[in-house]
Protein backbone atom coordinates (compact mmCIF):
# COMPACT_ATOMS: atom_id res chain seq x y z
CA UNK A 1 0.00 0.00 0.00
CA UNK A 2 1.59 3.80 -0.78
CA UNK A 3 0.21 6.11 1.71
CA UNK A 4 0.59 9.84 0.98
CA UNK A 5 0.03 12.61 3.82
CA UNK A 6 -0.91 16.22 4.22
CA UNK A 7 -1.11 18.85 6.77
CA UNK A 8 -4.18 21.66 5.40
CA UNK A 9 -5.53 24.39 7.15
CA UNK A 10 -3.35 26.71 9.84
CA UNK A 11 0.19 25.52 11.25
CA UNK A 12 0.76 24.85 14.50
CA UNK A 13 3.00 22.87 17.30
CA UNK A 14 2.98 18.80 16.72
CA UNK A 15 2.43 18.99 13.32
CA UNK A 16 5.75 17.38 12.55
CA UNK A 17 5.49 14.88 15.29
CA UNK A 18 2.52 13.51 13.64
CA UNK A 19 3.99 13.15 9.85
CA UNK A 20 7.35 11.81 11.09
CA UNK A 21 4.91 9.08 13.05
CA UNK A 22 3.44 8.54 9.58
CA UNK A 23 6.70 7.72 7.56
CA UNK A 24 8.16 5.68 10.69
CA UNK A 25 5.11 3.29 10.88
CA UNK A 26 4.86 3.10 7.17
CA UNK A 27 8.63 2.09 6.67
CA UNK A 28 7.96 -0.33 9.64
CA UNK A 29 5.11 -1.95 8.83
CA UNK A 30 4.65 -1.44 4.86
CA UNK A 31 8.50 -0.87 4.71
CA UNK A 32 7.58 2.02 2.41
CA UNK A 33 8.41 5.10 1.67
CA UNK A 34 5.38 8.36 2.03
CA UNK A 35 4.49 10.49 -0.20
CA UNK A 36 4.59 13.69 1.62
CA UNK A 37 1.94 16.54 -0.68
CA UNK A 38 3.29 19.78 0.01
CA UNK A 39 1.05 22.92 0.66
CA UNK A 40 -2.02 20.74 1.40
CA UNK A 41 -4.88 19.72 -0.70
CA UNK A 42 -3.04 22.63 -3.17
CA UNK A 43 -0.41 20.13 -3.26
CA UNK A 44 -2.29 17.36 -4.66
CA UNK A 45 -4.09 19.74 -6.78
CA UNK A 46 -0.34 20.36 -8.58
CA UNK A 47 1.28 17.12 -8.12
CA UNK A 48 3.60 18.86 -5.59
CA UNK A 49 4.90 16.32 -3.58
CA UNK A 50 8.29 14.45 -2.10
CA UNK A 51 9.23 11.28 -0.70
CA UNK A 52 9.50 10.96 2.39
CA UNK A 53 11.35 8.26 4.38
CA UNK A 54 12.57 7.95 7.86
CA UNK A 55 16.04 10.02 6.79
CA UNK A 56 13.68 12.73 5.78
CA UNK A 57 11.50 13.17 9.09
CA UNK A 58 14.65 12.73 11.17
CA UNK A 59 15.31 16.28 13.78
CA UNK A 60 11.65 17.36 12.82
CA UNK A 61 9.71 16.43 16.31
CA UNK A 62 11.22 19.50 18.04
CA UNK A 63 9.98 21.67 15.04
CA UNK A 64 6.92 23.60 15.02
CA UNK A 65 5.05 24.32 11.85
CA UNK A 66 5.26 21.79 9.26
CA UNK A 67 7.75 20.23 7.37
CA UNK A 68 5.24 19.83 4.06
CA UNK A 69 4.13 23.38 4.11
CA UNK A 70 0.24 23.94 4.31
CA UNK A 71 -2.68 26.01 2.49
CA UNK A 72 -6.54 26.69 2.74
CA UNK A 73 -9.02 25.10 0.96
CA UNK A 74 -8.94 25.91 -2.62
CA UNK A 75 -12.10 27.25 -4.97
CA UNK A 76 -11.27 24.24 -7.32
CA UNK A 77 -12.50 21.98 -4.73
CA UNK A 78 -15.97 23.69 -4.27
CA UNK A 79 -16.52 23.56 -7.90
CA UNK A 80 -15.29 20.47 -9.15
CA UNK A 81 -15.27 18.43 -6.49
CA UNK A 82 -12.67 15.11 -5.24
CA UNK A 83 -12.19 14.32 -8.88
CA UNK A 84 -8.78 16.32 -9.44
CA UNK A 85 -7.65 14.94 -6.14
CA UNK A 86 -8.01 11.47 -7.07
CA UNK A 87 -6.75 11.84 -10.56
CA UNK A 88 -3.63 13.38 -9.42
CA UNK A 89 -3.48 10.67 -6.17
CA UNK A 90 -3.82 7.76 -8.96
CA UNK A 91 -1.32 9.23 -10.95
CA UNK A 92 1.23 9.40 -8.39
CA UNK A 93 0.50 5.96 -6.88
CA UNK A 94 -1.08 6.86 -3.93
CA UNK A 95 -3.72 4.46 -2.56
CA UNK A 96 -4.81 5.95 0.51
CA UNK A 97 -4.14 9.50 2.54
CA UNK A 98 -3.17 10.57 6.06
CA UNK A 99 -4.79 14.08 6.30
CA UNK A 100 -3.79 16.04 9.02
CA UNK A 101 -5.69 19.60 9.17
CA UNK A 102 -9.12 21.19 11.13
CA UNK A 103 -12.74 21.24 10.06
CA UNK A 104 -11.81 22.24 6.59
CA UNK A 105 -9.72 19.53 6.03
CA UNK A 106 -12.26 16.87 7.46
CA UNK A 107 -14.77 18.48 5.48
CA UNK A 108 -12.51 17.84 1.68
CA UNK A 109 -11.25 14.37 3.20
CA UNK A 110 -15.30 13.43 4.07
CA UNK A 111 -15.79 14.41 0.55
CA UNK A 112 -12.59 12.32 -0.60
CA UNK A 113 -13.70 8.89 0.83
CA UNK A 114 -17.44 9.24 -0.21
CA UNK A 115 -15.69 9.66 -3.43
CA UNK A 116 -14.56 5.60 -3.02
CA UNK A 117 -10.56 6.52 -2.30
CA UNK A 118 -9.06 5.76 1.18
CA UNK A 119 -8.75 8.16 3.77
CA UNK A 120 -8.08 8.68 7.33
CA UNK A 121 -8.18 12.46 9.12
CA UNK A 122 -6.03 13.33 12.21
CA UNK A 123 -7.28 16.41 14.01
CA UNK A 124 -4.95 19.34 14.59
CA UNK A 125 -6.15 22.96 15.70
CA UNK A 126 -5.22 25.20 18.23
CA UNK A 127 -8.76 25.92 18.47
CA UNK A 128 -9.31 22.60 20.08
CA UNK A 129 -13.31 22.66 18.53
CA UNK A 130 -12.46 19.59 16.64
CA UNK A 131 -16.24 17.36 16.93
CA UNK A 132 -14.82 14.12 17.86
CA UNK A 133 -12.04 14.03 20.18
CA UNK A 134 -11.32 15.60 23.37
CA UNK A 135 -7.86 17.16 22.21
CA UNK A 136 -6.14 18.15 18.95
CA UNK A 137 -2.66 18.32 17.98
CA UNK A 138 -1.42 22.19 18.56
CA UNK A 139 -4.12 23.04 21.57
CA UNK A 140 -1.60 22.19 24.54
CA UNK A 141 1.30 24.24 22.97
CA UNK A 142 -1.06 27.28 22.19
CA UNK A 143 -2.49 27.01 26.21
CA UNK A 144 0.85 26.98 27.28
CA UNK A 145 1.95 29.92 25.38
CA UNK A 146 -1.43 31.99 26.59
CA UNK A 147 -1.20 30.96 30.13
CA UNK A 148 1.80 31.96 30.50
CA UNK A 149 1.52 35.71 28.79
CA UNK A 150 -1.07 35.70 31.06
CA UNK A 151 1.22 35.54 33.84
CA UNK A 152 3.61 37.99 32.16
CA UNK A 153 0.41 40.09 32.59
CA UNK A 154 -0.06 39.57 35.99
CA UNK A 155 3.22 41.37 36.68
CA UNK A 156 3.28 44.26 34.62
CA UNK A 157 -0.58 45.40 36.02
CA UNK A 158 -0.03 44.83 39.72
CA UNK A 159 3.09 47.32 38.66
CA UNK A 160 1.38 50.11 37.47
CA UNK A 161 -2.66 48.93 39.01
CA UNK A 162 -3.64 48.31 35.14
CA UNK A 163 -6.65 46.17 33.62
CA UNK A 164 -5.00 44.14 31.25
CA UNK A 165 -6.35 42.98 28.66
CA UNK A 166 -5.20 39.44 26.49
CA UNK A 167 -6.82 38.57 23.46
CA UNK A 168 -6.32 34.96 22.33
CA UNK A 169 -7.11 32.93 19.20
CA UNK A 170 -10.31 30.16 18.75
CA UNK A 171 -12.52 31.57 15.84
CA UNK A 172 -15.95 30.56 17.38
CA UNK A 173 -15.26 28.69 20.22
CA UNK A 174 -13.47 29.76 23.85
CA UNK A 175 -10.99 26.68 24.42
CA UNK A 176 -7.55 28.37 24.71
CA UNK A 177 -9.18 31.32 26.56
CA UNK A 178 -11.10 29.30 29.13
CA UNK A 179 -7.89 27.91 29.71
CA UNK A 180 -5.44 29.91 30.02
CA UNK A 181 -7.90 32.34 31.99
CA UNK A 182 -8.46 30.03 34.64
CA UNK A 183 -4.76 28.65 34.60
CA UNK A 184 -3.95 31.85 34.52
CA UNK A 185 -6.35 33.15 37.44
CA UNK A 186 -7.88 36.36 35.33
CA UNK A 187 -10.90 38.44 36.56
CA UNK A 188 -12.83 37.22 33.87
CA UNK A 189 -12.68 35.18 30.64
CA UNK A 190 -14.90 36.32 27.40
CA UNK A 191 -15.68 33.36 25.29
CA UNK A 192 -17.79 33.00 22.06
CA UNK A 193 -19.87 30.23 24.12
CA UNK A 194 -20.98 32.70 26.51
CA UNK A 195 -22.24 36.59 25.06
CA UNK A 196 -21.02 39.16 28.08
CA UNK A 197 -22.42 42.34 29.38
CA UNK A 198 -20.09 45.07 29.54
CA UNK A 199 -21.19 46.78 32.61
CA UNK A 200 -21.41 43.51 34.45
CA UNK A 201 -17.49 43.01 34.09
CA UNK A 202 -16.88 46.98 34.61
CA UNK A 203 -18.85 46.84 38.12
CA UNK A 204 -16.63 43.34 39.22
CA UNK A 205 -13.41 45.31 38.15
CA UNK A 206 -14.50 48.24 40.20
CA UNK A 207 -15.36 46.18 42.97
CA UNK A 208 -11.73 44.62 42.98
CA UNK A 209 -10.33 47.72 42.78
CA UNK A 210 -12.71 49.38 45.92
CA UNK A 211 -11.13 45.33 48.07
CA UNK A 212 -7.67 47.02 47.06
CA UNK A 213 -7.12 44.48 44.41
CA UNK A 214 -5.88 47.48 41.85
CA UNK A 215 -4.89 44.95 38.55
CA UNK A 216 -6.60 43.02 36.78
CA UNK A 217 -6.45 40.63 33.76
CA UNK A 218 -9.26 39.70 31.24
CA UNK A 219 -8.96 37.43 29.18
CA UNK A 220 -10.91 37.76 25.85
CA UNK A 221 -11.40 35.02 23.10
CA UNK A 222 -11.30 36.96 19.02
CA UNK A 223 -14.86 35.47 18.52
CA UNK A 224 -16.37 36.78 21.71
CA UNK A 225 -19.33 38.96 21.54
CA UNK A 226 -21.19 41.26 23.94
CA UNK A 227 -24.80 40.27 24.78
CA UNK A 228 -26.34 43.00 23.40
CA UNK A 229 -25.29 45.71 26.10
CA UNK A 230 -23.37 47.37 23.26
CA UNK A 231 -23.19 47.17 19.35
CA UNK A 232 -20.53 45.35 18.17
CA UNK A 233 -18.15 46.69 15.06
CA UNK A 234 -18.45 45.36 11.68
CA UNK A 235 -15.30 44.00 10.85
CA UNK A 236 -16.28 42.29 7.60
CA UNK A 237 -15.78 38.68 5.98
CA UNK A 238 -13.68 37.37 4.42
CA UNK A 239 -13.43 35.00 0.94
CA UNK A 240 -14.94 32.43 2.33
CA UNK A 241 -18.17 34.16 4.01
CA UNK A 242 -16.53 33.82 7.30
CA UNK A 243 -16.51 37.10 10.15
CA UNK A 244 -13.41 38.58 10.48
CA UNK A 245 -12.30 38.65 14.06
CA UNK A 246 -10.60 41.75 14.35
CA UNK A 247 -9.84 43.98 17.35
CA UNK A 248 -12.39 42.14 19.83
CA UNK A 249 -9.79 42.52 22.38
CA UNK A 250 -9.12 46.33 21.67
CA UNK A 251 -12.88 47.46 21.61
CA UNK A 252 -13.31 45.51 25.13
CA UNK A 253 -10.13 47.57 26.54
CA UNK A 254 -11.22 50.40 25.29
CA UNK A 255 -14.90 50.20 26.86
CA UNK A 256 -13.90 49.11 30.39
CA UNK A 257 -11.36 51.61 30.33
CA UNK A 258 -14.36 54.41 29.81
CA UNK A 259 -16.85 52.70 32.15
CA UNK A 260 -14.02 52.52 35.19
CA UNK A 261 -11.93 55.07 34.45
CA UNK A 262 -8.86 52.50 35.28
CA UNK A 263 -5.60 52.78 32.97
CA UNK A 264 -6.47 49.63 30.57
CA UNK A 265 -3.52 48.38 27.97
CA UNK A 266 -4.86 45.65 25.33
CA UNK A 267 -2.11 42.95 24.32
CA UNK A 268 -2.99 41.03 21.33
CA UNK A 269 -1.12 37.24 21.44
CA UNK A 270 -1.90 36.55 17.63
CA UNK A 271 0.16 33.89 15.48
CA UNK A 272 2.76 34.01 18.43
CA UNK A 273 0.33 31.06 20.16
CA UNK A 274 0.52 28.86 17.00
CA UNK A 275 4.36 28.99 16.51
CA UNK A 276 7.55 27.50 18.37
CA UNK A 277 8.95 24.13 19.19
CA UNK A 278 5.81 21.69 20.32
CA UNK A 279 5.20 21.10 23.89
CA UNK A 280 5.70 17.25 24.73
CA UNK A 281 2.12 16.51 25.30
CA UNK A 282 1.65 17.71 21.85
CA UNK A 283 5.00 15.32 20.38
CA UNK A 284 3.09 12.89 22.02
CA UNK A 285 -0.04 13.32 20.29
CA UNK A 286 0.87 13.50 17.33
CA UNK A 287 3.38 10.65 17.38
CA UNK A 288 0.21 8.63 18.87
CA UNK A 289 -1.99 9.43 16.42
CA UNK A 290 0.03 9.85 13.45
CA UNK A 291 0.95 6.06 13.93
CA UNK A 292 -2.74 4.69 14.32
CA UNK A 293 -3.84 6.36 11.19
CA UNK A 294 -1.35 3.74 9.27
CA UNK A 295 -2.52 1.15 11.38
CA UNK A 296 -5.80 1.56 10.91
CA UNK A 297 -5.50 2.50 6.84
CA UNK A 298 -3.56 -1.39 7.07
CA UNK A 299 -6.53 -2.90 9.25
CA UNK A 300 -8.49 -1.64 5.81
CA UNK A 301 -10.54 0.65 7.65
CA UNK A 302 -11.27 4.44 6.45
CA UNK A 303 -12.96 6.77 6.22
CA UNK A 304 -12.50 8.01 9.93
CA UNK A 305 -11.31 10.56 11.91
CA UNK A 306 -8.38 9.15 14.70
CA UNK A 307 -8.99 11.13 17.79
CA UNK A 308 -8.74 10.57 21.47
CA UNK A 309 -11.40 9.83 23.67
CA UNK A 310 -10.88 10.04 27.53
CA UNK A 311 -7.02 8.80 27.34
CA UNK A 312 -7.65 6.60 24.40
CA UNK A 313 -7.32 6.86 20.76
CA UNK A 314 -10.76 6.65 19.39
CA UNK A 315 -12.43 6.51 15.36
CA UNK A 316 -15.47 8.31 14.79
CA UNK A 317 -16.71 8.13 11.31
CA UNK A 318 -16.03 11.30 9.61
CA UNK A 319 -19.71 11.71 8.20
CA UNK A 320 -20.39 12.81 12.36
CA UNK A 321 -17.49 15.00 12.53
CA UNK A 322 -17.25 17.03 9.24
CA UNK A 323 -18.97 20.57 9.46
CA UNK A 324 -19.24 20.26 13.21
CA UNK A 325 -17.73 21.93 16.23
CA UNK A 326 -16.97 21.08 19.60
CA UNK A 327 -17.73 24.33 22.27
CA UNK A 328 -17.37 24.61 25.71
CA UNK A 329 -19.52 22.40 27.59
CA UNK A 330 -22.31 23.76 30.18
CA UNK A 331 -20.10 22.33 32.46
CA UNK A 332 -16.79 24.27 31.65
CA UNK A 333 -18.83 27.39 31.38
CA UNK A 334 -20.50 27.48 34.99
CA UNK A 335 -17.17 26.50 35.98
CA UNK A 336 -15.39 29.99 34.49
CA UNK A 337 -18.60 31.62 36.54
CA UNK A 338 -17.38 30.03 39.63
CA UNK A 339 -13.70 30.55 38.57
CA UNK A 340 -14.14 34.53 37.72
CA UNK A 341 -17.10 35.52 39.56
CA UNK A 342 -16.37 38.21 42.95
CA UNK A 343 -18.37 37.22 45.98
CA UNK A 344 -20.81 39.70 46.96
CA UNK A 345 -19.84 42.91 48.40
CA UNK A 346 -21.16 44.52 51.15
CA UNK A 347 -20.50 48.16 52.43
CA UNK A 348 -20.90 48.22 56.40
CA UNK A 349 -19.85 51.48 57.58
CA UNK A 350 -19.40 54.67 56.07
CA UNK A 351 -15.18 54.37 55.92
CA UNK A 352 -13.82 52.53 52.58
CA UNK A 353 -13.67 49.41 53.86
CA UNK A 354 -15.02 46.51 51.82
CA UNK A 355 -15.49 42.95 52.86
Amino acid sequence: MQIGVLTGGGDCAGLNAAIRAVVRTAGHELDRSVVGYRRGWNGVLDGDSVELDPDAVRGTLPRGGTMLGTSRSSRRLQTEGPAPLIAQLERDGVEALVTIGGDGTLITSHRLSEAGFAVVAVPKTIDNDVFGTDVCIGFDTALGVATEAVDRLHTTAQSHDRIMVLEVMGRETGHIAAGAGIAGGAAAILVPESPFNIDEIAERLIARHHRDRNASIIVVAEGAIPDGSVAVPDTGTDEWGNRVLDGMGQFVGDLLGQRTGFETRTTVLGYIQRGGPPSPSDRLLGSRLGARAVEVLMEGCTGHLVGVHSTEIALRPLGEVAGHTRYLTGDQLELLDLITTAPVLTRVTSSRRWF
